[in-house]
């Protein structure tokens, strides 16, 4: 294969991965490519830093393949996970308006690759094309709901019931009285840290679904017995009707 075809197989690649994510959702293939053009791929060994906290900003990323656990790290050195970032996701994306760096770490939790939109290029892409800017405009505000969602689920509600939403999302059918198997992606530890607790408070978390009946747990494995009594606990604790 000639270079000039690897290249055009890369690009489509790139451009690829840019379309499946929530940032540029709805763009055309050119205005993708033109941002695919200044894209750079990075791979990353399992617990290897993409970024420490203060970094100066590179740009913002787009993940391809595996995990990346953004995270800060308190006085104490306990470790408050912002939020997992799986493919299709894209993170760090408000350090294209600031100079004052990263403001978290972030550190892949398995082998991983990134795509890294290079700052500069992308905001002289935007002065060049300012009609790219209004276009994204609309996919940034619904990026925007998704993270504020994920804001949601992390202040506003109890351990039992960020843990109920998180897997009710995960049911295809939450009025289905059938067993669902959800495998979870990562550590019950890491999925604890992404929750905003503890191990021992998911732990007992967990216990309690079982003795309630509406889960089972067998290694990474949680069986949702009925997803309908499930998300009923979920909307009484909204203080929400349970519905039909």
């Amino acid at each position: 294969m000639n270079p000039t075809s690897l290249n055009e197989l890369r690009l489509a690649a790139t451009v690829n991965t840019l379309r499946s994510c929530q940032l540029f959702a709805g763009l055309p293939v050119a205005d993708l490519r033109h941002i695919a053009a200044i894209a750079v791929p990075r791979t990353l060994n399992k617990g290897e830093y993409l970024f420490r906290e203060g970094d100066p900003s590179l740009g913002f990323y787009v993940v391809q393949k595996g995990a990346i656990n953004v995270h800060r790290v308190s006085a104490t050195g306990k470790e408050q996970v912002i939020h997992v970032f799986r493919p299709g996701e894209s993170f760090a994306e408000a350090t294209l308006a600031t100079e004052t760096g990263y403001p978290a770490d972030a550190r892949a939790l398995e082998s991983s690759q990134v795509l890294l939109i290079r700052k500069n290029e992308f905001i002289a892409l935007l002065k060049r094309q300012p009609e790219l800017a209004l276009r994204m405009l609309g996919s940034m505000s619904q990026h925007l709901r998704v993270l504020v969602g994920l804001l949601d689920d992390l202040t506003l509600k109890d351990v039992e019931t960020r843990l109920a939403n998180w897997l009710v999302k995960r049911c295809p059918d939450p009025r289905s009285d059938s067993p669902v198997d959800i495998h979870l992606p990562m550590t019950k530890r890491v999925l604890a840290a992404e929750l905003g607790t503890v191990s021992e408070t998911f732990s007992r978390t967990l216990a309690k679904f079982r003795e309630q009946r509406l889960i089972e747990v067998r290694g990474r494995v949680v069986t949702v017995l009925s997803p309908r009594r499930l998300q009923q606990l979920l909307r009484r604790n909204l203080g929400e009707p349970d519905g039909p």
